[in-house]
């Protein structure tokens, strides 16, 4: 929403103008930032239903790619030394979007404020996490920020575009088996039923395979309600369970343990925490803040756990090859070997670099062989059961009528 304001800045001079917030509080606060005193405050204009709608949290949020493109517009503005405040004031007032626009301009009346970058940006976790926050911590203690944001901005590209991969190879055979299954229950509760009643009045012997698929149908038409809920329910406890620590521990292994697929989330994770450690630690963040902030954004509660294990084993003074090793089912002994010659030659964030550079190759090659074998594999599948579903109905359909 949009406010018109009249007020007196910190020198008694009189200002006006417009600012955008979310809600009228939102907006006096974020006047009073500036070091404004208000003298006259109204809403401009009439907002419509869409408008209001966009600016509820529902609907608020920040992409990936709106991050990247961010992080690169601060990194070309400060390489042209352009002060913090200026910065986002100019990202601020060209944002689309009016929830980063709002965040943005909450940023620079901080930076006015006094505040630091980093710390600015730590007031909103939904847009900045807690490993985009200490980089920017770390860029501003070493002088280097407009490098910091390309190496962020690089690093949510390369995230972005593996883990995307990754899922949307998953998708289409999700949906086409979800197609399948709407399919077949569609044709046993409304086709068969008919067929059945057919068959049942020409009083021949039916086949094995026929009897089953006729007392599926039966079961679908006269409990179907009942499955249906029984799954929903179902459903349901799972995921309350799932958002348990042990649930959440459980569905992360499960997960792993799927053939090729949990392969594939293995390499995955493990190219995730290599890059992430391999980022902190050439900007000179420390290894136990690198291992702390890996481990809540790895998205794997098993890898989690892995590395909550190192943080405390490094704090304790142990290698962290030595904790590693001890979960030879999740991490490679190549990936430990190699952390190993690390810590041995004191270049963790070349061979981290290297560590995830390969799995990331590994993971878009598995992708590439998975997509390529998905269709082929879904073609034989649905044929095989279209196939048997038509010969159970249609074979005895064919005999009572060479009978006649």
């Amino acid at each position: 929403m949009e406010f018109k304001y009249e007020a007196l800045d910190q020198n008694g001079k009189a200002a006006s103008g417009m600012v955008n917030a979310v809600s009228q509080d939102a907006a006096i606060v974020a006047l009073q930032r500036r070091g404004l005193t208000i003298t006259a405050f109204s809403q401009s204009g009439g907002a419509g239903l869409f408008d209001q709608m966009k600016n509820v949290t529902f609907f608020a949020g920040v992409k990936s790619r709106d991050l990247v493109l961010l992080s690169r517009q601060i990194a070309t503005l400060f390489e042209a030394q352009v002060s913090a405040l200026r910065v986002f004031r100019l990202l601020a007032e060209q944002a689309d979007k009016p929830f980063l626009r709002q965040v943005l301009t909450e940023i620079s009346d901080d930076l006015q404020g006094g505040n630091s970058i980093s710390k600015s940006l730590s007031k909103h976790p939904k847009v900045f996490s807690d490993f985009y926050t200490n980089m920017v911590r770390s860029g501003e203690e070493s002088g280097k920020l407009d490098q910091t944001f390309l190496y962020l901005a690089d690093y949510i590209d390369r995230t972005y575009e593996l883990t995307s991969k990754a899922k949307n190879a998953l998708i289409y055979p999700a949906f086409i088996l979800a197609t399948f299954v709407a399919v077949m229950t569609l044709m046993l509760t409304v086709v068969i039923p008919k067929i059945g009643a057919i068959l049942a009045d020409s009083g021949q012997a039916l086949p094995f395979y026929t009897q089953v698929i006729l007392s599926l149908s039966t079961f679908l038409v006269d409990y179907g309600v009942f499955l249906l809920i029984a799954l929903i329910v179902g459903g349901w406890f799972i995921y309350r369970y799932t958002q348990t620590p042990a649930g959440k521990l459980a569905f992360a292994r499960s997960q792993l343990g799927i053939p090729y697929v949990g392969d594939l989330y293995r390499k995955l994770y493990l190219s995730r925490s290599a890059d992430n450690l391999h980022v902190m630690l050439s900007s000179g963040i420390s290894a136990v803040r690198a291992l702390e902030i890996t481990a809540n954004v790895v998205e794997n509660d098993v890898y989690e756990k892995i590395l909550r294990e190192a943080i405390d084993a490094v704090k304790a003074g142990q290698p962290l090859s030595q904790t590693l090793g001890a979960h030879n089912g999740d991490v490679p002994a190549i990936f430990v070997q190699m952390i190993q010659i690390g810590e041995e030659t004191g270049q963790m964030g070349n061979i981290l670099e290297r560590l995830a550079h390969f799995y990331n190759r590994e993971v878009n090659a598995e992708v590439d062989t998975l997509v390529s074998l998905i269709e082929p594999i879904l073609i034989v599948g649905l044929a095989l059961g279209v196939g048997f579903l038509l010969a159970a109905v249609l074979l005895p359909i064919y005999n009572t009528a060479s009978n006649l």
